[in-house]
């Protein structure tokens, strides 16, 4: 009996409906002008200029359930295959309505590329939720910190550098003392110039809209800080 109950255990922890309990997230949202530096031909970077979204506010790139080792919840072997070999126009489009579908192309102009359909076979099908829950939230995470002064501070660095420190700070300053010490900066070599192109965010707990941010922050565990700082890149191959 013992050993039935060992082997179901194992079975139960391994199963895609573990993904459904957790509550465990990281948010990552890019600087889409240090991103394209290094990315210069995908479609969302030929066509990026300095009136569109991502010239001025954070880039959806994704919300991940932890942990990552299990990714791919219920998706076929063919499918992952495909996306980790990049072809992500062979993944199936999420079933989202239309005015969704139309947020989620500006705030994440990787979409251009298939993003949306990747963020969604990797990630969003361990959500335990579907497609339309899975993007609204990461949306709704997204706009809580382009609404803030973590993403005023980029606006008016842009062309600057800006330390670790200072971005960890207008977290504090946007969502509480301690709040920055759930952000990690990603930065990224550009010849001579370091940037930073991605941060990304500890998450606990059940996200409900964008008021529900700085709780979420607040009860994820702290991280190590990353890079220590680098270039706001403005739009354009520099």
């Amino acid at each position: 009996m013992r050993l039935r109950s060992a082997i179901a255990l194992i079975i139960l922890f391994s199963s895609p409906a573990l993904a459904q309990q957790r509550t465990q997230y990281v948010l990552a949202i890019s600087w889409q002008p240090a991103f394209c530096e290094t990315r210069p031909d995908k479609p969302e970077c030929t066509s990026q200029t300095a009136a569109r979204f991502d010239a001025s506010h954070f880039a959806l790139h994704g919300l991940w359930p932890q942990p990552r080792s299990n990714d791919y919840c219920g998706i076929d072997a063919a499918l992952v295959r495909a996306d980790k070999n990049g072809d992500w126009g062979a993944l199936p489009a999420p079933d989202l309505p239309r005015e969704l579908l139309a947020q989620l192309r500006t705030a994440m102009p990787g979409t251009q590329s298939g993003l949306e359909r990747h963020e969604w076979s990797r990630h969003g099908s361990c959500y335990g939720q579907d497609a339309e829950a899975y993007f609204t939230d990461a949306l709704d995470m997204l706009a809580a910190i382009n609404a803030s002064a973590v993403a005023d501070l980029f606006a008016s660095a842009v062309g600057q550098h800006l330390t670790q420190r200072e971005v960890r700070t207008a977290f504090d300053t946007a969502f509480g003392p301690g709040a920055g010490d759930r952000v990690r900066l990603s930065c990224v070599n550009d010849g001579n110039r370091r940037l930073i192109d991605e941060l990304t965010i500890g998450l606990t707990g059940n996200i409900d809209g964008p008021d529900s941010f700085a709780n979420r922050l607040h009860d994820a565990r702290r991280t190590d800080g990353g890079c220590d700082g680098g270039l706001v890149d403005p739009v354009g191959l520099q």
